[in-house]
């Protein structure tokens, strides 16, 4: 693996181009022919199908849902227009099932695999899936459940997981999940907003070799629901309690579905928009926001989200390195949709070693690997080289998401994985239960960019006045209404709270709040939150900017930038996490600066450097500055639950460093 720290910062390098054969193969191809687009120059090109998903939506979308051959009553109109963007509607007069769509298959071919962090592997067949959802589904439908109930799970990423929400969905029902590490008023905040009538818990779960029991905890979130009526819990690897008293809510999952049953499934279809997942924002202001998914909206994006730009296809093998308290966990489970298997991990990532998930990759021959960016840095500080070890031959694309990937790890990834991948960092979020830019696996990589804006998805960055520019630091926004944004938010009767989450910046047009730049090259290179930007004197910085040039320092495990208020101003305070044994001395601190002030600017170098022992992160593994920008600033932080070790701010609370 190269270890020079010193390669060429360029954000404009090429780090792979896809060959002809590579191309001709792609999925995306295959759609650019069947609608006639695409090859004006001669060879299929990315942009000019871009251009056409924007101006000609009908015929896009149309086309999305013919080609991916969705299941369902597609009706006549594709889009029914309206002059607010939140009002467009996409196919008004559809009807579809979520899990029908992912349930085409049956058979003896895996289609889940999983690889808990202790035990052994097991996995399901197509058919063995169809039969434990459908024993589900006969269980759920003695319980009651119904079009439009919620129905929730706190638990691990398991076939079981897997199988109760495509129950639910087969219903009609919403679901929503959380990842059992919640502790108890964190998961209240969440499912006691939405009033689901049953819960889904697992028994516990291993992490980092230890195992944690979660049955208590979620039995006593069951009793302090007046809603719910039933909880099911499903074994992880031995289940610790047995059934209840006669009477009482907690049952086994073995028992729940021991009822005479056949294997016949059926699926309601419901309308376009009718709900179907319910997400939580997963900021530190207030109770989390509950954003409703739609069911046709979901499953389109997703469709071509996976053929178009991620290849996703008939026999390939997913694994997203997730939790089910992230939205990752239902982009991938939308594979199945594609006629992929997943392969589900669940766990620490790095047990009992950094080679754990390529080991996985190579054993299992995933073809698509994905995890957050955080995930690749902790392997590149940890010098983890999958490709001294494992051949990853049937590996064609790396995955990346959660927070901006470095240009270092793009370097690293191709250094320390494999070098003929397409690497896409992809970004979006829990707010559209999926992308505004990502991948293209017939266009170039570059350094440190995501490669296109995808399909369908009006993106433009936009200055502070709201007007358009490119290859400038601004506002990431979609012009375009898209199938895949929310209904709104549960309990948001009048929509304010939607409206002012995502509309009042700039009227008439999503603003997401990402601080990005539009590259020469059609790709975007992030630069973090834009309610994180810094402006010491007036002058606004991207976070990212600063955190590349101290990833480079090989002392620094993580860093965290936060303003500090200073009357008018606002001063640079730079937070680090040193590797094991590594005091911050001034010649450190001296090396910290000048990687700062050669890679990006002066200005960009901080007032204070500052050592802490960890850095504070949501359970999807972003960084939160606003949180710490907060406490140093001795303001209040609402929603610490949405924090997986929120007992981290209190190193940050009246450092002696910023005494004055």
């Amino acid at each position: 693996m190269n270890s020079d720290k010193e390669r060429n910062s360029d954000l404009h390098t090429e780090l792979w181009r896809p060959t002809p054969e590579r191309i001709e193969t792609a999925f995306i191809v295959e759609f650019m022919r069947n609608v006639g687009i695409g090859f004006s120059s001669g060879v299929p090109d990315y942009d000019e199908l871009w251009r056409y998903s924007i101006k000609d939506q009908e015929g896009f979308w149309s086309n999305i849902w013919e080609h991916c051959k969705v299941v369902g009553k597609r009706g006549q109109v594709v889009v029914k227009r309206h002059s607010d963007i939140r009002r467009v509607e996409y196919f008004p007069d559809s009807k579809l099932n979520y899990a029908e769509n992912l349930l085409q298959r049956s058979g003896a071919n895996e289609a889940i695999i999983f690889h808990p962090e202790k035990g052994n592997r097991k996995s399901l067949t197509w058919s063995e899936l169809r039969s434990l959802v459908a024993k589900l589904q006969t269980a759920m439908k003695a319980d009651g459940i119904r079009e439009g109930d919620r129905v929730a799970g706190i638990l691990s990423n398991s076939p079981e997981t897997v199988a109760a929400m495509l129950a639910t969905a087969s219903l009609g029902a919403v679901w929503s999940s959380c990842s059992p590490d919640f502790g108890v008023s964190g998961v209240l905040d969440r499912f006691g907003q939405i009033e689901p009538k049953l819960i889904f818990c697992s028994d516990g779960y291993h992490y980092n070799g230890i195992w944690h029991e979660t049955q208590s905890k979620a039995e006593e979130v069951a009793y302090r629901i007046p809603s719910v009526k039933r909880l099911v819990v499903i074994p992880y690897s031995r289940c610790r309690f047995a059934d209840r008293e006669p009477g009482g809510k907690t049952i086994s999952l073995a028992r729940y579905v021991s009822r005479e049953t056949g294997d016949k499934l059926e699926f309601v279809q419901v309308p376009f928009r009718s709900p179907l997942f319910i997400m939580f924002s997963s900021g530190t202001t207030g109770l989390p926001k509950c954003i409703v998914h739609s069911v046709g909206g979901t499953l389109l994006q997703h469709l071509k989200e996976h053929r178009l730009q991620c290849d996703i296809g008939y026999d390939d093998r997913l694994m997203y390195f997730t939790t089910c308290g992230w939205m990752m966990w239902n982009w991938m489970v939308s594979a199945l949709a594609s006629g992929s298997s997943l392969v589900l991990y669940d766990g620490f990532p790095m047990h009992p070693n950094g080679l754990r998930l390529p080991e996985i990759v190579d054993e299992e021959d995933v073809t698509h690997f994905g995890a957050s960016a955080k995930y690749y840095d902790a392997c590149l500080k940890s010098r983890v080289a999958p490709r001294e070890t494992f051949g990853l031959d049937k590996l064609r694309a790396i995955f990346s998401t959660g927070s901006p990937l470095s240009a270092e790890a793009f370097d690293y990834i191709y250094d320390g994985w494999k070098d003929n991948v397409c690497l896409s960092s992809i970004a979006g979020g829990t707010d559209i239960i999926g992308c505004f830019v990502g991948g293209s696996p017939i266009s170039p990589v570059y350094r440190g960019q995501c490669q296109k804006r995808l399909l369908g998805m009006d993106v433009r960055v936009f200055d502070e006045s709201g007007r358009e520019h490119e290859e400038v630091p601004g506002e990431l926004v979609c012009a375009s209404a898209h199938p895949s944004m929310p209904t709104g938010f549960f309990n948001d009767a009048d929509g304010k709270k939607y409206h002012d989450a995502y509309f009042s910046r700039f009227p008439g047009v999503w603003h997401h709040g990402d601080w990005v730049e539009l590259t020469a090259e059609g790709g975007l290179v992030f630069y973090g939150r834009s309610d994180a930007t810094l402006n010491p004197g007036g002058v606004r910085i991207g976070t990212s900017e600063i955190y590349r040039p101290v990833e480079l320092i090989d002392e620094v495990m993580e860093a965290l930038v936060i303003g500090r208020d200073t009357g008018a101003d606002v001063e640079l305070v730079l937070f680090v996490k040193l590797r094991n044994g590594v005091s911050l001395f001034d010649e450190l601190v001296d090396r910290i600066k000048a990687s700062i002030r050669k890679n990006v600017s002066p200005r960009h170098v901080p007032a204070k450097i500052i050592a802490v022992d960890d850095i504070p992160r949501t359970k999807s593994g972003k960084i939160v500055e606003l949180a710490v920008r907060n406490v140093v600033n001795d303001r209040p932080v609402k929603n610490v639950h949405a924090l997986a070790n929120p007992e981290v701010l209190e190193l940050y609370r009246n450092l002696p460093e910023l005494a004055d």
